[in-house]
């Protein structure tokens, strides 16, 4: 186009969209003025709330916010500190009733964020010097901002950079308010003068130690000291502590094990900066450059400062165990219960809340019970793939208390944490492991049954039925003239006589007394029926914890426990008391009825009948019961000594694949009880059950079941002293007690 046609119009526009730049010179003039203009705005109003202060027409208190200079915001330190997000610990070892017990961190539970407080008093001189002598040399000096490095910044960084005093970091680390823009400093800088109105320098110190971000995930200056060197803050050398306090201006440059030589750099300037100050002698600034410096957090290793080429190897990664897992389900649990809080908000209360929780676990029985299951022992090593899956297995724990010793969720290794855990989340059917719970203990209770009872081993009549109903293990039907008592029917666990106990009782008195006295939370309705309460064919089942937490109750007179994984659990602080476990506990049996459980478990054990004999603890007293459910897909027992309840379930994740018994010799779920229990049994001293003291020990008449008198068969058992049965006399054909001028006591056809 010929520059002549142009039209003198468009010439014009053009050149008025063109601008001048301001020179640098003039920037930087107009940045220092309003800077200067913004510095005298903020200290004309602080001189004259001093002035109205002193002469008494406005009072400032440190803890009233509403008493602030105009247009000043106030930040509630303390209000953001608690909402801080803090890494929970878990400890164990301990124990409620032991004070002196060893207490150990045994797991850290953090989301992003890995922060754990540390008081301010607890931190070497080292590293609080340090930081300051790195971040802000006249912090002890200044009310918040420090004007001659500020004003020295905006000349040459207009912001962008740097000039920040250790309050002012304090600020952003709190608020994430970050941009580089002059509205942002300012609101920072007001916020900083008015901070240190309400809070002393120690005070921001610590939160600034406790707030800033060390990379690697940790948060504060306690678990930046662990990750890196595997120390406590109060136990850091001279250059471990210019290190870490490098570290914070650019977390991911300064990482001393990622960019060893940009954090060396650094950390000679701050040892400089603490030699110009006078806080080190040069002797001390020697030792330290000299320092071989270890670092934790990495297998990287480097010698004189060169990075050396790491070995390639496989790092697996530590997962918490199933106790833990276990912990975190019941703290959230426990605080929903208490607090009302949502799942999320228990969720962020166990991952961000600072918690510190004393577990329950023994941490030696732990252990063992990894060891065992992480190697299948003692069954054949398996490998479980989706193909071909290997037998699973879970095991729980529990004293007689209620406390949860120990758990594994499954064979093999743990892949994950929060996993399946099929012991507490999996219900499967019990088998005849439900029997004392639905049968014989609400027989004894309700005052339907004594020991020396006599119930025929037949079936009973069902509608729709054709023949009595249920036959024994390998189909055998029984006979309604073949009699046994209730010691007799447990030991080899006969499947007719819980029916007739339960078609006494009711199916709903035994379905009432599952649900209500023994907490098992995972009936249907449809579980109110004879097959589910006799034998277990229920339409989902238990979980071993709630299996044992029943049984427990046949040992510990009757009582009752919520089964608990922790024992106390704190604030931060270690000064609120957030949660704690009842453990009173609620009495559920009378003390004889328990009594005479217990003893009728140990037939299981003792009779040469009995299912439990091959699974006794060698040199303990024991008890047991055992359960399997059609065509051996599942295998149970439960059992106990006077030390310790252990529940196990052996089977499948698909219910409908049978155990191979001949592989697995016999019941794998017995054979992992007994080798379990045997090895924590280890070294205690033999004991014995307490002798009852509520039940009482008779001699009866095995013919009628009544008390024996002279001339009876006899047999001794253990009765409630309230619900004796009455005296034979002597009948021994058709039955008949000896009470005085009553009718006597026939042999009961149950």
């Amino acid at each position: 186009m010929n520059k002549e046609n142009v039209n003198p119009e468009k010439k014009k526009k053009r050149r008025r969209k063109k601008k001048k730049p301001m020179s640098k010179g003039l920037t930087i003039f107009l940045t220092v003025f309003l800077m200067v203009f913004m510095v005298g705005i903020l200290t004309a109003t602080f001189i004259g709330v001093e002035v109205l202060t002193d002469v008494g027409l406005i009072s400032i208190g440190a803890s009233s916010p509403e008493n602030d200079i105009a247009g000043v915001d106030y930040i509630d330190l303390d209000s953001y500190l608690k909402n801080q997000s803090k890494t929970t610990i878990i400890y164990g070892g301990g124990n409620p009733n032991d004070e002196d017990a060893e207490i150990v961190e045994i797991a850290r539970l953090h989301g992003a964020e890995n922060r754990e407080w540390v008081d301010l008093e607890e931190v070497c001189d080292n590293l609080k010097k340090a930081v300051v002598a790195l971040e802000d040399k006249r912090f002890y000096d200044h009310h918040g901002v420090d004007w001659i490095r500020t004003v020295g910044v905006v000349v040459k960084y207009s912001f962008s950079q740097g000039g920040s005093t250790i309050t002012q970091q304090l600020i952003k680390n709190l608020t994430g308010e970050n941009a580089g823009t002059f509205v942002r400093k300012y609101n920072e800088i007001k916020n900083a003068l008015a901070l240190e109105q309400h809070f002393d320098k120690d005070e921001i110190l610590e939160a600034y130690l406790n707030t800033i971000y060390l990379d690697m995930g940790c948060y504060g200056i306690k678990t930046g000291a662990e990750y890196y060197f595997n120390k406590t803050v109060d136990d850091l050398t001279l250059m471990e502590s210019a290190i870490l306090a490098s570290i914070t201006n650019a977390p991911r440059k300064y990482n001393p094990i990622v960019n060893y030589d940009n954090n060396r750099d650094r950390a000679i300037q701050c040892l400089d900066y603490m030699l110009e100050l006078t806080w080190i002698d040069q002797a001390q600034y020697d030792a330290a450059l000299a320092e071989d410096v270890k670092f934790y957090g990495d297998d990287v290793k480097r010698e004189d400062g060169e990075e050396e080429e790491a070995e390639t190897a496989v790092v697996e990664t530590e997962y918490n165990s199933y106790y833990v897992d276990l912990v975190i389900e019941e703290l959230m649990t426990d605080l929903q219960k208490k607090y009302g809080y949502s799942e999320s908000e228990a969720f962020r209360q166990v991952y961000y809340g600072g918690l510190k929780v004393y577990a329950a676990l023994d941490m030696s029985i732990q252990d063992e019970l990894e060891y065992c299951y992480e190697n299948r022992l003692p069954l054949p090593k398996e490998t479980d793939t989706p193909e071909n899956p290997a037998l699973q297995s879970s095991m729980i724990i529990m004293d007689y208390d209620g406390r949860i010793v120990a758990t594994v969720g499954r064979f093999d290794k743990k892949t994950g944490n929060r996993t399946l855990n099929i012991g507490t989340s999996s219900p499967r059917q019990p088998g005849s492991c439900i029997k004392p719970l639905t049968a014989y203990a609400p027989g004894i209770e309700l005052g339907y049954f004594t020991w020396s009872s006599l119930i025929a081993n037949y079936g009973i009549s069902i509608p729709g039925e054709a023949n009595p109903w249920p036959t024994n293990y390998g189909g055998v039907t029984g006979s309604p003239n073949d009699l046994y008592n209730l010691p007799q029917a447990i030991a080899p666990s006969l499947n007719t006589v819980p029916a007739r106990i339960i078609n006494s009782i009711s199916t709903d008195s035994s379905y009432a007394f599952l649900r209500d006295n023994f907490h098992i939370t995972t009936l249907e309705e449809t579980d109110n029926d004879y097959a589910p309460l006799s034998i277990g064919a229920m339409a989902y089942g238990l979980t071993c914890l709630e299996m044992t937490a029943a049984y427990i109750t046949f040992g510990n007179g009757g009582i009752y426990h919520d089964p608990w994984t922790y024992y106390l659990v704190t604030d931060s602080s270690g000064e609120e008391v957030l949660l704690e476990p009842d453990l009173e506990g609620e009495r559920v049996l009378s003390e004889a009825t328990s009594e005479i459980m217990l003893q009728l478990l140990r037939c299981v054990v003792t009779y040469p009948t009995g299912t439990g004999g091959a699974f006794a603890v060698s040199g303990q007293q024991c008890w047991a019961k055992t359960g399997t459910t059609s065509n051996n897909r599942d295998r149970w027992i439960v059992g106990g000594t006077p030390y310790y309840v252990g529940c196990v379930w052996t089977g499948y994740e698909n219910v409908m694949k049978a155990i191979n018994l001949g592989y697995y010799g016999g019941n794998p779920a017995g054979r992992v009880y007994k080798e379990v229990m045997t090895r924590i049994h280890k070294g205690l001293e033999y004991a014995e059950f307490e002798k009852p003291d509520a039940a009482v020990q008779r001699t009866y008449c095995t013919a009628t079941g009544c008390l024996a008198k002279s001339g009876c068969p006899t047999g001794v058992g253990w009765y409630d002293p309230e619900k004796l049965p009455s005296v034979c006399n002597g009948n021994h054909g058709g039955g008949g007690g000896d009470s005085g001028s009553e009718p006597g006591y026939d042999i009961p056809q149950f």
